[in-house]
């Protein structure tokens, strides 16, 4: 749409925007994205553009109060705006590499900074899965940067043990699944080597039976499912692989003394029964080559559930 020949982006004041942002950057993340009502309904406009993409002056500090929305309590400022901008602006490709670069190393730091809130972490790791995407697509990490971001991802999902998922005043934080997705965008990535596939797999494997005992409630098995089938598909495995490995996961459970008679034993029979089921599912009406060598494992998993 366009008013008087420019775009409809520019009918919003740009320069209250940028003033605003600037001045936010100052300030700690969470204060920073929620300072006051003009940045809100500044960046409440830029939504209702469908988040048009400002021009490169513009976005430096834009991003800055984006990745600082991450770290809001608020889900209207962390999730519609904070998130759905910052993947607005990357699938639109409207970062250059170095600005990739430095918004990856931000996120990767929130990843080891205080979360008092216990959202920041979660979200960080939601949008370096866009970062992943955006080399995946078109690829800009050289090879010891994408090995580095695979080690990150995996150690993420490993040390998640915040499983809270949604909240009615909090909204999302589901730590698991964000972790998976990250995950899954490098596992769709052709340029991983198999060791690099196997640690993202095992990642998995950490969290598809979680040793805490937590019982998930908020699709996380699905999300965990999902690198999973990307892995099978780059058919770098054969059957008898993907059996010792699936072996392993009912082997996790726990001691056999411990069936039917330990709350933590039946929270993670509870989590494999649902991630070897969504596996089953997929593997089952998959024509995939590689997909199809994970059969015979998930049977013999679910057959060996107590």
């Amino acid at each position: 749409m366009s008013r008087g020949g420019k775009s409809w982006v520019h009918c919003i004041e740009w320069r209250v925007l940028l003033m605003v942002l600037l001045l936010c950057g100052a300030g700690v993340a969470e204060a920073a994205c929620a300072s006051g009502d003009g940045a809100r309904a500044a960046l409440l406009d830029w939504k209702r553009t469908g988040f048009a993409v400002p021009e490169a002056a513009r976005r430096v500090p834009l991003i800055a109060t984006l990745v600082d929305c991450l770290a809001s309590p608020d889900p209207l400022l962390r999730d519609g705006l904070g998130y759905e901008g910052l993947q607005a602006l990357l699938r639109a490709n409207a970062l250059s590499p170095d600005a990739l670069r430095a918004l990856r190393d931000r996120l990767v730091a929130m990843l080891a900074a205080p979360d008092r809130q216990g959202v920041t972490r979660p979200f960080a790791a939601l949008v370096l899965a866009e970062v992943a995407r955006t080399d995946r697509v078109e690829p800009w990490m050289r090879a010891d940067e994408r090995a580095g971001m695979v080690e990150r991802a995996a150690a993420y999902l490993v040390s998640v043990d915040d499983y809270r998922g949604f909240d009615k005043k909090v909204g999302w934080r589901h730590g698991v699944a964000h972790g998976a997705d990250w995950v899954m965008q490098l596992a769709m990535n052709p340029t991983l080597d198999r060791s690099q596939l196997d640690r993202l797999r095992d990642a998995v494997a950490a969290q598809a039976v979680p040793t805490s005992g937590h019982a998930y409630a908020f699709g996380e098995p699905e999300r965990l499912a999902r690198p999973l089938l990307f892995i099978a598909m780059r058919d770098l495995h054969d059957e008898a692989t993907w059996t010792t490995w699936f072996t392993a996961l009912t082997a996790s459970l726990g001691a056999p003394s411990l069936a039917w008679k330990d709350d933590a034993w039946l929270a993670r029979r509870h989590d494999l029964g649902a991630f070897l089921r969504v596996l089953y599912f997929e593997a089952d009406r998959s024509e995939d080559s590689g997909v199809t060598k994970l059969r015979p494992g998930i049977l013999a998993a679910l057959k060996a559930l107590p």
